[in-house]
């Protein structure tokens, strides 16, 4: 029996994406580890690969399709001894109302609607069954999460639905109620109602990417089920600018320049060792206190952003951490981070400095026990320890805390540890 090659789950929050690009066609041979095609989720485009060997018979779903669900056929895969024969489905282009199903190459092709999703068992494991068995059990109304498949695998197959009908077909365990999950709340006017606003305007409508409306699902999420607070200091950084400028000089024969946004991170990386309990994140019933500090850092690509982690950012070098950012930075622009590089870390860095922005409160990015929104360091008249007015270089910066994971005197000690260690530049490398 054919193998239907699903939609892969690149991440964990992965729902939908786009096939971008078939590497293969119908008739070649594929061994596992191949790459087959080129999948753009919310945040990356990825190669994905074969898992099993065989010749691909049919590809259901052509280049371009957009909001392809996860575990959608996306292509049939023939093993030995199969032909193009033997695949139970005919295909049509993913955005078509209907789909094309034949029932083999001996039967008439019919028009149906769609076959149904693939279901899942009471316990949340996916059902596995052919797209003609699915539509022939929704026509007769059977629950697949209750008939034994004889295919391969333990798949479900024409056969064993065809003869069965909804009275004497077996009942299926109900399936528990989800228990405490709220209902989604409203995060504003729905689109007739905005349209209907703004019917007499001219206007252009965008449509949202991936990355937009995962962006957009998370952050009012984040603000309207996360209790942030906010702590504010203002950081002198004349001593940062000089020690800077020093070990870029002797650092420039190796082709590195550290900037600004280097120090910052190994100054938070520093800090969350200084202050153990506020390296924590919010793990639903509880909070997970993290040994290492993994830092996340905002980096700002057109149509919205990613946060790459450098983990164990404590143990790493300034030039060392500078190398990785930049690698991290490139990549992210180009969408080729892979899931493990962009999720994860307990702390987050948002740095709008460089675009002239004096201030600013940044949204927590959960499961993160806080993040630090830098500001621009600019010139300003400032009191010494001797009391005499002078002229400094002063860095605004805002951390918002998740008040569930850091009370605000621990986050007045870790906001307190970060300004220590960008004052006084050169304890960063003892």
């Amino acid at each position: 029996m054919p193998i239907e090659i699903l939609m892969p789950a690149l991440s964990p929050t992965m729902e939908e994406g786009t096939l971008a690009k078939w590497l293969v066609k119908e008739g070649d041979t594929v061994s596992s580890g191949d790459v087959m095609c080129e999948i753009e989720t919310d945040k990356a485009t990825m190669e994905f690969e074969a898992v099993d060997e065989g010749v691909i018979g049919k590809i259901l779903i052509s280049d371009g399709s957009e909001g392809v669900k996860v575990n959608t056929a996306i292509a049939v895969l023939l093993e030995d001894g199969e032909s193009a024969d033997d695949i139970d489905q005919s295909p049509a282009p993913a955005a078509a109302p209907k789909e094309v199903e034949a029932e083999a190459a001996t039967a008439p092709v019919e028009k149906s609607a769609p076959a149904p999703a693939a279901p899942a068992a009471a316990d949340g494991s996916r059902v596995f069954a052919s797209p003609l068995a699915r539509r022939i059990a929704a026509d007769k109304g059977l629950d697949l999460a209750s008939i034994k498949g004889s295919g391969p695998r333990g798949r479900i197959v024409k056969a064993d639905v065809e003869g069965l009908s909804k009275s004497n077909a077996p009942k299926a365990a109900a399936a528990p109620e989800a228990a405490g999950k709220p209902a989604p709340m409203a995060a504003g006017p729905d689109a007739d109602a905005v349209l209907k606003i703004y019917a007499d305007r001219e206007f252009e409508e965008v449509k949202l990417d991936g990355m937009r409306k995962t962006i957009a699902a998370r952050l009012t999420e984040a603000k309207q089920t996360v209790p942030h607070f906010y702590l504010r200091r203002d950081i002198q950084l004349d001593a940062l600018m000089a020690f800077r400028a020093q070990l870029n000089k002797q650092l420039e024969p190796r082709g590195v320049k550290l900037s600004v946004n280097d120090f910052i991170i190994k100054a938070c990386a520093l800090a969350l060792q200084q202050v153990p309990d506020a390296n924590s994140v919010w793990a639903g019933d509880r909070t997970l206190k993290l040994k290492p500090s993994d830092v996340a850092v905002a980096v700002a690509i057109e149509g919205g952003l990613f946060t790459p982690v450098l983990k164990d950012a404590e143990m790493k070098s300034l030039s060392a951490l500078s190398a990785e950012m930049k690698d991290l930075a490139t990549r992210a622009r180009d969408r080729k981070l892979a899931p493990h590089e962009y999720q994860g870390g307990s702390f987050a860095i948002s740095n709008l400095g460089m675009m002239g922005i004096d201030n600013f409160d940044a949204v927590i990015n959960p499961p993160h026990g806080a993040i630090l929104a830098v500001g621009a360091g600019v010139k300003k008249p400032v009191v010494g320890a001797d009391g005499e007015l002078a002229i400094a270089t002063v860095m605004s910066v805002t951390l918002s805390v998740d008040h569930r994971v850091i009370d605000g005197a621990l986050g007045a000690e870790l906001l307190n540890a970060i300004k220590d260690n960008l004052e006084a530049p050169m304890t960063m490398l003892a």
